[in-house]
């Protein structure tokens, strides 16, 4: 495997990407919002035999501060280690950036959808902390949980 970043203009790998995982993107406004802004954003690909297999792009809102804004990885490509490796790439970027915490934005517990508990465990995994729940920041079926990460070293 093979992760190239950061690069701009990547909206139309990432559609890709992003419409072969409907349970996390089916809403076809959002979808095309973010395959626009990754076109802008700081994006890291992996690619693995000549094939884009997962993204992340990332949203500095503040000079400390930086946003996983939007990410995906193929279902097919799931628990390989894609997403941990795109993570890690990405925090080597935002560390050389002087970016001190990292933020991303899930659906809520509260909400019972299996797939986006997976999402969760995942960014547990990684070191994030749920730090805030939004009820209605998206809007009342999809209740928004904010997670946070420190790092440049900090615990």
């Amino acid at each position: 495997m093979n992760i190239e970043g950061p690069l701009l203009g990547q909206g139309s790998v990432c559609e890709t990407i992003l419409r072969a995982l409907p349970e996390w993107f089916g809403i076809e406004e959002a979808t095309a919002q973010y395959i626009r802004d990754v076109d802008h954003l700081p994006t890291f690909v992996a690619w693995l035999d000549g094939r884009a297999v997962g993204f992340m792009t990332v949203k500095q809102h503040f000079p400390q501060s930086a946003e996983l804004y939007v990410l995906g990885v193929l279902p097919e490509m799931h628990n390989r280690g894609i997403g941990r490796a795109l993570l890690a790439r990405v925090e080597a970027y935002l560390r050389e950036q002087g970016v001190e915490y990292l933020q991303v934005k899930t659906l809520s517990a509260s909400h019972p959808d299996e797939g986006y508990a997976k999402t969760r465990v995942f960014y547990e995994a990684v070191g994030f902390r749920p730090l805030e729940e939004f009820p209605t920041l998206w809007d009342e079926a999809n209740p928004c949980l904010l997670m946070v990460k420190a790092v440049d070293g900090r615990p």
